[in-house]
């Protein structure tokens, strides 16, 4: 079969790859249909997440068919259509118990693409089958259904319900890329008073908007200043960091009111300072965290019944083959206007949404 394969710092080859199999009784491999490419992914190939061995096979959203199981999986067999998660969990240890599953310590947390080979091709084998993948209303779209294997979940539980959003809050969301589009949009399941994001791109703030955040800002032009006019001086109740940048998170540090919240999404490569000199009085609360995919289950049920704008997230869709013109296209988004890309079926010429 073929797989997109990482090979070291900024290589990485769409080639053929041995067939996956069942190596535990848990195991399930799965024929992938759909696929996509996520910013952590681009972390890897810029040699930001070491533990990535070359010879990896990348990629941990996919929906797919299950093809064969192993002895000890019960939830769903062969011919079934399922999303895989982007987090594995044994469903035995302490952190599954807790369903903080991406902690997992029974061989499982985010292991797809990062310590075992990933989605990025024809097959994959998934441990721990009953726990990591779902089986998908038929009514879904792979290209919705895919969104909800990171992204969603991602945006929604590390940003939105980390972040403690009420009913009457201001939410600022900075990073109005994938992640950050997920939990604007799921921050409004909660009725706050309005939502603000932050980029640096056009495109992406008018994607925002179409997404439902009541107010955009240029990061170049005063965004603090922004919030500071909206909330008569208080600064945001919640504010959500999704890029993953020391100026970034120092920026909602800064916008975030007095006993606010401060949950940080992003994937960050580097330090970035706590102005703890500043914070230390103002009872703020910072969360961090990998998701963990408790909400997948609700998020599917809400997806297969017109609840959540995923398809408007996909901007570029590909054959799985054309996985390395995909990784070109995602990487240069400040120039595509690439959002999120799909690849596998269906098979679509590439397609751009021009920004509104």
């Amino acid at each position: 079969m073929k797989g997109f394969v990482f090979h070291g710092p900024g290589q990485s080859a769409w080639q053929d790859v041995p067939d996956p199999a069942v190596k535990e009784a848990t195991d399930a491999i799965v024929r992938v249909d759909a696929v996509t490419i996520c910013g952590t992914d681009l972390h890897i190939l810029k040699g930001h997440v070491p533990e990535v061995r070359p010879g990896t096979v990348l990629g941990h959203e996919a929906v797919g068919e299950i093809v064969e199981t192993g002895r000890d999986v019960h939830t769903v067999r062969p011919g079934d259509r399922v999303l895989v998660s982007c987090i594995t969990a044994c469903g035995r240890c302490r952190f599954c118990w807790e369903r903080t599953y991406g902690q997992c310590h029974g061989g499982g947390g985010w292991i797809l693409g990062h310590v075992i080979d990933g989605t990025q091709a024809e097959y994959v084998r998934v441990p721990y089958a009953d726990m990591s993948v779902h089986t998908l209303p038929g009514a879904l779209d792979s290209r919705d259904a895919v969104l909800l294997a990171d992204i969603f979940p991602t945006g929604y539980e590390v940003g939105v319900l980390n972040g403690r959003v009420q009913p009457g809050d201001t939410v600022a969301v900075v990073g109005a890329g994938p992640v950050g589009l997920a939990a604007t949009a799921t921050a409004q399941l909660y009725a706050p008073e309005r939502v603000i994001a932050v980029d640096l791109a056009a495109a992406r703030l008018d994607a925002a908007k179409r997404l439902g955040a009541d107010a955009v800002a240029d990061a170049h032009e005063g965004p603090e200043q922004l919030v500071e006019d909206l909330t008569d001086g208080l600064g945001a109740d919640v504010v959500i960091e999704a890029v993953g940048a020391p100026e970034t998170f120092e920026l909602c540090t800064r916008m975030v009111r007095p006993g606010g919240h401060v949950a940080n999404v992003g994937v960050h490569g580097g330090p970035a300072t706590l102005h703890l000199e500043d914070l230390w009085m103002r009872n703020v609360t910072i969360t961090t965290g990998l998701v963990d995919t408790y909400s997948t289950p609700t998020l599917l049920r809400m997806a297969a019944a017109g609840r959540l704008p995923t398809s408007s997230l996909v901007t570029h869709s590909f054959p799985l083959d054309q996985m390395e013109e995909a990784y070109d296209i995602f990487a240069r988004a400040a120039d595509t206007g690439a959002l999120k890309v799909v690849l596998g079926e269906p098979q679509h010429d590439v397609v751009a949404v021009r920004a509104a």
